[in-house]
Formats: C-alpha cells, structure tokens, sequence
C-alpha cells in the first residue's frame, strides 16, 4: 500500500519521476527536450514549487503556468499521453487524497491548456503574456 503525498519530498520523488518518463516518451521527449534543452533542473524546480502550492497549499510557486505553453506544437495526443505518464506515476507511489487530487487538478489543468492552445491557433489572436 502506498502513501499519500504528504511534503515536498513526495512532490520531488512525482515530478522527477514523471519528467524522467516523459524525457524518453516517443511522444513528448522532443517537445520538452527541445524546449527546455539544457534547464532541466531550473524546470524541475519551477514545477516542485508549482504542484507544492497546488497539492500542499504551501504557496511557493508564483507565474502564469499557461504563458510557456502558448505556443507548443502539442494536439490532444500529447495532452492524453501527458495525463497517462502522469497518472502511471502517481500510481507507482501514491495513493489517498492528495494523490487522486493531483490526478483531477492535471486532467483540468490539461484540458485548460488543450483548449486556449487550439483557440490561440485559430483565432489568429495572441495570448497577454
């Protein structure tokens, strides 16, 4: 039986684990590699302290999540795949409250993101970043 996450420890062992698949996913390792490139460790950072104020309620995460995404090459696909490593991962060493929180907050979060990308990419119109 696994534990639910509790601090920022389990917020790092989720996020390092998670990124770490999605660094070799046929799918997304392009992407994000090609974006981040050689920030690996300051993205990690940004995303312990993202998820620390969304799970934790301890606020250390200030920004726009939505901004660095505005323009990513990325459909559904990518948006499914994205959930689907990030779920496996919770799966793999969390489960209680918290953990099916991150799983709701990430498939709305997902869907958010889905839906102003492809509204940016059709409306000709540009995101206020």
């Amino acid at each position: 039986m696994n534990k639910d996450i509790q601090n920022k420890d389990d917020i790092k062992l989720l996020v390092n684990d998670f990124y770490s698949k999605v660094r070799e996913d046929e799918l997304l390792k392009d992407i994000f590699n090609g974006v981040i490139q050689d920030r690996w460790p300051v993205h990690l950072e940004k995303m312990y302290k993202f998820w620390q104020t969304v799970l934790l309620e301890e606020h250390t995460y200030y920004g726009s999540p939505f901004a660095p995404h505005a323009h990513l090459p990325v459909n559904k696909a990518h948006f499914e795949r994205w959930i689907e490593l990030f779920h496996q991962t919770l799966d793999e060493h969390f489960e209680g409250e918290r953990a099916l929180e991150a799983k709701w907050r990430s498939e709305k979060m997902a869907e958010m993101f889905l839906y102003k990308i492809e509204y940016f990419k059709t409306s000709g119109t540009k995101p206020l970043v």
